[in-house]
């Protein structure tokens, strides 16, 4: 019967404990949601490709390979490529030979 009766008194205080960790862990829950503040939803980081192609959209004229190195800073490589992948995908054609506009 000692043994019986250590049993109940360890569970008991088993018991005591958990009801402590679940105050304690809820708590911890409430106080970490105040500082938890949602930071305003900011805007997608504009692509190299969309700022390319925002140049192209603003000219009426078009616009050329050497203007769109002046206004990005991107080598030729790189403006070349998104030409061409602008161009496959049918978000720019060419007016002339090297000048591309936006399509509308």
């Amino acid at each position: 019967m000692t043994i019986t009766k250590d049993l109940l008194a360890i569970s008991k205080e088993l018991m005591k404990l958990i009801k402590q960790t679940e105050k304690l862990a809820a708590a911890l829950g409430k106080a970490e949601k105040p500082a938890t503040k949602k930071a305003p939803a900011k805007a997608a980081k504009k692509t190299d490709t969309d700022k390319v192609l925002e140049i192209i959209n603003r000219s009426k004229k078009g616009v050329d390979t050497a203007t769109l190195m002046k206004k990005t800073g991107f080598n030729q490589k790189k403006i070349r490529n998104m030409l061409n992948r602008t161009y496959k995908q049918g978000k720019i054609t060419r007016v002339a030979k090297g000048i591309y506009v936006g399509v509308k």
